[in-house]
């Protein structure tokens, strides 16, 4: 049983070198991106309180991501980063969300691949951070995210396939995993995670 899809378009070295030469920017997004994680599985367990099998994996994700955003918040602090009053659209998760279908069960499904989906993009670049930053507490700790956002991927996947079946799952897994490689290609290359 496969839990997640590799990403259909891979990231660019034009990327890297991006966030590396801006790279407080880079922090203030991925704080960002960090809370709006913890955000979105939070809510899948306010607007699916029914699916009792997967609201304590929810939680503990939820939490997770949250101790991710205080050390980015931590790291910002140290570098004398302050957060935005006001954080830029994210055009990214915005295209993918727009993809989702309508129905209760099928907007289930599609909004938790699209988590997955958007975690996989994440363990892939929070890699290459880490592989391209010198030796540091800071490369250190992109391994650590990086390990954790690959198994994000992973576990909205296997949260879904105690409902539906993999008939029902993968298709749609693939399906938005190749248009995500479509948005990504669109997208500008700036310092941000998505």
């Amino acid at each position: 049983m496969k839990l997640n899809l590799e990403i259909a378009v891979p990231s660019s070295e034009a990327w890297i070198n991006c966030v590396l030469e801006n790279f407080n920017d880079f922090l203030i997004d991925h704080a960002d991106c960090e809370r709006k994680a913890s955000s979105m599985a939070m809510s899948f367990v306010a607007k699916y309180p029914d699916r009792l099998q997967i609201i304590p994996e929810l939680i503990a994700t939820g939490i997770e991501e949250l101790e991710h955003f205080r050390d980015v918040y931590e790291i910002m602090e140290k570098r004398g980063i302050a957060l935005p009053e006001r954080m830029a659209e994210d055009v990214y998760v915005k295209e993918l969300i727009k993809l989702c279908r309508h129905t209760r069960e099928e907007r289930f499904i599609d909004r938790m691949c699209v988590a997955s989906v958007v975690e996989t993009r994440g363990a892939e670049r929070f890699k290459m951070v880490a592989d391209n930053l010198e030796e540091s507490e800071l490369k250190a700790f992109y391994k650590r995210l990086w390990t954790s956002e690959a198994k994000h991927g992973h576990i909205f996947v296997k949260m879904l396939l105690h409902y539906f079946t993999e008939d029902q799952v993968y298709p749609r897994l693939e399906y938005l995993t190749k248009m995500e490689g479509e948005i990504m290609r669109k997208l500008p290359i700036r310092p941000a995670l998505h």
